[in-house]
């Protein structure tokens, strides 16, 4: 589980200011497809400022929970230049 855990680290790490990945794509990318759920528990532990797990949303758009605060993981979403609706568009492979 730890190297997943580091995988996971290491793939939100990548993500560019403005854009989103998923749950899902980011468990594919470190090499799980099917933990989609352990990456969200992963991202909820994380405080490391250099992983930007608010770029981190469900595969259906929605932008799902942060670990400091829903409204706040909005904010740094917009500041970044993320356009929020109902649904993003989410990165894919």
């Amino acid at each position: 589980m730890r190297d997943f855990k580091q995988s996971v680290l290491a793939v939100v790490a990548k993500i560019p200011k403005g854009h989103v990945l998923s749950y899902k794509e980011i468990a594919k990318r470190a090499g799980n497809s099917g933990a989609a759920r352990a990456v969200g528990n992963i991202m909820k532990q994380n405080r490391n400022p250099k992983v930007p797990c608010h770029r981190v949303i469900h595969s259906d758009g929605r932008i799902g929970g942060f670990n400091r605060g829903k409204e706040f993981k909005a904010v740094l979403l917009r500041e970044e230049g993320v356009k929020l609706s109902h649904r993003l568009k989410v990165l894919r492979s």
